[in-house]
């Protein structure tokens, strides 16, 4: 390349840069932009996908809102799932069988991950709560002891 070309490439990526730069506008999902859904096995538990969805395969983002008191029975999921309590406590536990003497206070601003096909249940306990969980689909969602 040629003395004179080389800055005019130079020129036209660092303008390239600043004009694909400028037009990536994040986007945000606001709770408003999203469908939630009541939960078909507990009442009091309602839920959005923001990113993804069950059945879709790459990343998800799902949140889930409980009434206070609300308890989602005994479950799995075929994936690995990273849960950030957003508001509130949630109290988890692991197991087959609903057992409010071995739930864990994850408290807002905390997380854990529940294992691939590990049995888990969740209670909003104190009152209020809402969590974001995020993986890898395709996921689901197994019911235990219906």
């Amino acid at each position: 390349m040629g003395r004179i070309a080389l800055p005019f490439f130079v020129a036209s990526i660092v303008w390239t840069t600043i004009a694909a730069a400028q037009g990536n506008v994040p986007v945000p999902i606001t709770p408003d932009d999203v469908r939630w859904v009541r939960a078909p096995m507990a009442p009091g538990i309602e839920g959005a996908w923001f990113l993804g969805g069950e059945d879709q395969r790459g990343l998800y983002v799902f949140r889930v809102r409980l009434a206070a008191g609300a308890r989602i029975p005994p479950h799995t999921h075929p994936d690995e799932r990273s849960t950030t309590v957003l508001s509130g406590t949630i109290y988890i536990g692991f197991g087959e069988t609903f057992d409010e003497s071995r739930a864990v206070a994850i408290p807002a601003g905390s997380m854990y991950v529940a294992p691939a096909g590990v049995p888990h249940y969740v209670w909003a306990r104190d009152g209020e709560a809402a969590y974001q969980e995020s993986g890898i689909g395709p996921s689901g969602t197994t019911l235990l002891n219906r």
